[in-house]
Parts: C-alpha cells; structure tokens; sequence
C-alpha cells in the first residue's frame, strides 16, 4: 500500500512538473507591435517594418466581447468582430491572442466566460496552424467599481490558460495605475488615449489638449509607477485619430517629439519600462508617419 501512495504521489509531482515545463518562463522584453485589424493580412510595407526593426512579437486582436440580448431580455458577453487570417505570420515572430472586453460586461459576471475565451482562442489557433502561441493578452478598461470582478475574471483566464501552457497578461491604463496590481503575470501600461477627448477650451473652441498623447494628462500618475506590484510593459502610439465634433473635422497625431518625452519620463521613473516596447498599431499608414530612424528611437532600451 505504501508502494502505490508513493507511486501515485511520483506520478502527480511529475505531472505538475510537466504542466510548468510546458509553459515557457516569462519573457518581458523586446520589440513588438499591436495588429488591430479585422482581417490579418500584411502588405510589403508592414512586412518590411517587422523585418527592419526586428520585431519578436504582434499582439493581434483576436475579437471584442460584447453584451449581446439573450433569452428573456437579459445581457451575457459574447465574442464579436473576430478576425479572419488571410495571410501567413512571418517566419520568428510570436504571436500574442488579445481580446478585448467592454467594461460594461464585467457588470455583467458571467463563470462560463473565461473558460469560452481560453477555448475559443485555443480553437482559432488550431484553425490557422497558428502554433507559437504562448501567451495571452485581456484588454479592458476597468474602473475601480467593478475592478473586483474584472480581477476574479483574470483569475479564472490564468487559470484556463495554464492548461495551454500560456501566460497571461493585461493592459493597464494610467488611471488603474492607482489601484492594487492585477492577478496576471505582466501588465502593458497603455502610453496612448491619455486624455478627454471631450476636453475643449470654451473659450477657441479647440480641443484644450492631444487626447492620444499630452504629457500633462501622463505626469499625475508618474507617482505610482516605481511601487507598482506588477512587472510592466510600455506602449506608444503611432496612429492619427478622425473625427467630426459639431460639424467640425478634427484630425488627432500622435507628436514624436510627445512620445519621446513620455518614453524618457516613464523610463525615468522605472527602468524596466525599457525592456519590452510595443507600438500601436501595425499599419502601413501608421509605418509611413515616423522614420525609421524615429521608430529605432522609440524602440531602444
């Protein structure tokens, strides 16, 4: 009898080892790019960003969650704006599944919802002979309202995907910078949509400040990043933002020299902010705005 309980606890601990083996160590570091596209399809140009600028990783959006009307009138999350690949990824790069989540499904707690994210993304995987996939990345803009259930949410995706042998990551907005770290393994701290972009001057008529970028929006939380309990990524934009606000057209650019400033002020105040850089987002008019010179910049630890 004794035989077989120590059998039987060998074969569990080397089951565990197994499981841990199978999930590679975690690795927050270089170079990477958002793809925010419904269709994944590169053309020359973007190719030969990734190439040039040696880029390891695309978190790609894989599809929203979206309240959807169920039976009887009520609200559950589902998937919504799946993306379809149309091309192949390139030879080397990882790529990471992203999903993103509107905040009002996290009003909604729903138990079933991280183990049909998990799956549906495994199934997605499989479908496109998509075989490098070792992590996964969960984006929402939680409040600290409904931080608790967004955070036992997390907790039921890392669970789910440790069965994959993935880990888990989150994006993190200056605002949740102020609040108690996620249950993941690292955080993408979100350098972009820093601002109102409601905020006008009454008195121009203009937009008082860049609402993806002003370091004015970005220094208030500066504070919080050394002590933050979370190891941490950095993210820039490089897109312009069109839009027509009372019959006005109203074009937002992400400035250079902005990003520059908030790269050295970020890294300034935690080094490891350095370490792994992402751009948003991957496209060919986002490529042709900056040099390659300026992305290298951006880029360098």
């Amino acid at each position: 009898m004794k035989k077989v309980v120590l059998s039987l606890l060998g074969t569990l601990l080397l089951l565990c080892a197994c499981s841990q083996q199978d999930r590679p160590p975690l690795d927050v570091t270089g170079r990477a790019v958002y793809y925010w596209r419904t269709i994944f399809a590169l053309d020359s140009t973007e190719r030969h960003f990734l190439n040039s600028h040696h880029v390891e990783r695309i978190y790609c959006r894989y599809f929203d969650v979206v309240l959807t009307p169920a039976d009887k009138g009520t609200l559950i999350p589902m998937p919504n704006a799946t993306i379809q690949f149309r091309d192949s990824l390139p030879e080397g790069i990882e790529l990471v599944p992203t999903v993103f989540i509107m905040n009002d499904c996290m009003q909604h707690p729903d138990d079933s919802l991280a183990s049909r994210i998990v799956r549906r993304i495994v199934q997605m995987n499989e479908t496109n002979d998509l075989q490098r996939v070792h992590e996964i990345q969960i984006d929402c803009d939680y409040t600290a309202r409904n931080r608790a259930l967004y955070y036992d949410f997390l907790q039921q995706v890392r669970a789910e995907a440790r069965h994959y042998g993935m880990n888990l990551s989150t994006t993190i907005r200056l605002h949740q910078l102020s609040m108690p770290a996620p249950p993941v393994d690292y955080g993408v701290l979100m350098l972009y949509n820093t601002g109102d972009p409601n905020r006008f001057d009454h008195q121009t008529g203009l937009m008082a400040r860049n609402p993806i970028l002003d370091m004015r929006d970005v220094v208030p939380y500066l504070p919080h990043l050394a002590n933050y309990d979370l190891p941490l990524a950095a993210a820039y934009p490089t897109f312009t933002w069109q839009r027509n606000v009372h019959g006005a057209h109203i074009e937002h650019v992400a400035d250079f020299e902005e990003v520059m400033r908030c790269k050295q002020a970020v890294e300034q105040e935690r080094s490891e902010l350095r370490q792994l850089i992402l751009i948003y987002h991957l496209d060919k008019e986002n490529i042709n705005r900056y040099t390659s010179n300026q992305y290298e910049e951006i880029y360098r630890h």
